[in-house]
C-alpha cells in the first residue's frame, strides 16, 4: 500500500573503522540528516543547507536512484517523487555522509511503499551500494556495529554504547574523497600487521561491549590504514601519538578522514583542553578546523511520519521538536 502522505526520515551520521576495525566497525553519532519523500506528479527536489550545494536536482540524484531500487525490489512503480533533504553531516569528511543518504533514501522509499522490505534486506542493499557495512550499519541500526560482508549478504551485531562514552570530532576545513584515501593503501600487508589489527579490533569490540573504557587507548591502535593515510591529513601523525596523553580515551581517523574522532568520558573536565590541543595542532599545520562534542546515537534511522503543518526549514530553524 502506498503512503500517499509521504514520510519524513531522520538518519544519523556515523564514524567507521574506530581505528583497527577497517571496513567492519562503525558507530552512529548525534549529527543528523532529514529526508522527506512522497509520490508526486513530477520529480522535484528541495535541498536545504550548505552541505547540499552542488548536488544534482534531477533523476541523477543519489536519493532518487536509491529510492527506485527499493520500488523495483518491491515490484511497484513510483517514477515521480517529491524529495526534500537537509543535512548537518559534512560531505566527504569521514562522517558517513554518503551512507546516511543511502540509508535515509532506502528507509524513506520503503516507508512510502508500505514497508514491504525487511531491515536485513535494506541492510544488504545499503552495503552493496556503499561496498562496506560499517557506516551504513551504524546509520541504520544506531549504536556500535560489528559487521561482515561476503559480497551478497551482511551480518552484524549491534553493541549498546557505554553510557559514559562521548566523542569529540575535529573536522578539518577540506574534503577528502574516499577513493583518494583508499588509493594510498597497500594491496598486501604483513602477517604481523594483520595479527596486530585483529587483536586490537577484537579487544576494542570486547571493551566497548563490556564498558571497559580504560582499554580503549590500547585497542584503537591500527597498522592497516592510518599509517598510509597520515600524509593526507597534516598533523594526524602527531595527534595519534599525543592525544591519549591530552585527555582522549583513544583516537582515530574517522572513516577515510580527514575528520579525527576522540573517545572521551562524559563530563570529563579535560575535554576542553583536548579540544584546544586538537584545533591548535591542526592550525599549526595551516589547517582550519571545527570541533563538536557528539554522543553515540542509539536509534539509527527513524521514520517520523509527515506533519503537514511543518517543513524541513522548520527543523533547520529549530521551530519544531523532533
Amino acid at each position: 500500500m502506498i503512503l500517499n502522505d509521504g514520510v519524513r526520515i531522520r538518519v544519523p551520521a556515523s564514524t567507521a573503522n574506530l581505528g583497527p576495525g577497517f571496513d567492519t566497525l562503525g558507530m552512529a553519532l548525534s549529527l543528523y540528516a532529514w529526508i522527506e519523500m512522497r509520490p508526486h506528479d513530477r520529480t522535484v527536489f528541495e535541498l536545504h543547507g550548505d552541505e547540499m550545494k552542488g548536488l544534482p536536482q534531477n533523476k541523477d540524484n543519489l536519493l532518487y536512484k536509491v529510492a527506485q531500487l527499493v520500488f523495483q525490489e518491491a515490484g511497484i512503480s513510483i517514477p515521480e517523487l517529491h524529495i526534500g533533504m537537509y543535512s548537518d553531516i559534512p560531505l566527504t569528511r569521514g562522517l558517513g555522509s554518503s551512507a546516511s543518504a543511502i540509508v535515509g533514501a532506502l528507509a524513506a522509499a520503503n516507508a512510502v511503499a508500505g514497508s514491504p522490505l525487511p531491515d536485513h534486506k535494506l541492510f544488504d542493499m545499503a552495503t552493496d551500494l556503499e561496498r562496506h557495512p560499517d557506516n551504513v550499519g551504524a546509520s541504520m541500526f544506531g549504536g556500535i556495529i560489528a559487521s561482515a560482508w561476503d559480497g551478497q549478504h551482511a551480518d552484524y551485531v549491534r553493541i549498546e554504547p557505554p553510557e559514559e562514552l562521548e566523542t569529540l570530532v575535529v573536522i578539518p576545513d577540506f574534503q577528502l574523497a574516499t577513493t583518494k584515501a583508499r588509493d594510498v593503501l597497500p594491496q598486501h600487508v604483513s602477517l604481523t600487521d594483520a595479527v596486530f589489527n585483529i587483536s586490537r579490533s577484537s579487544l576494542l569490540t570486547a571493551a566497548l561491549s563490556s564498558g571497559q573504557l580504560d582499554l580503549i587507548s590500547a585497542a584503537m591502535q591500527d597498522r592497516l590504514h592510518q599509517p598510509y593515510r597520515a600524509s593526507l591529513v597534516p598533523g594526524m601523525d602527531r595527534i595519534l601519538k599525543e592525544a591519549t596523553g591530552r585527555g582522549a580515551l583513544g583516537i582515530a581517523l574517522s572513516g577515510a578522514g580527514p575528520t579525527m574522532i576522540a573517545f572521551v568520558r562524559r563530563g570529563d573536565e579535560g575535554t576542553e583542553m583536548l579540544k584546544s590541543y586538537l584545533l591548535e595542532t591542526m592550525k599549526e599545520q595551516g589547517i582550519e578546523a571545527s570541533a563538536q562534542l557528539l554522543k553515540p546515537d542509539k536509534e539509527g534511522v527513524t521514520v517520523l511520519g509527515m506533519n503537514r503543518g511543518t517543513t524541513l526549514m522548520d527543523i533547520v530553524k529549530g521551530e519544531v521538536t523532533i
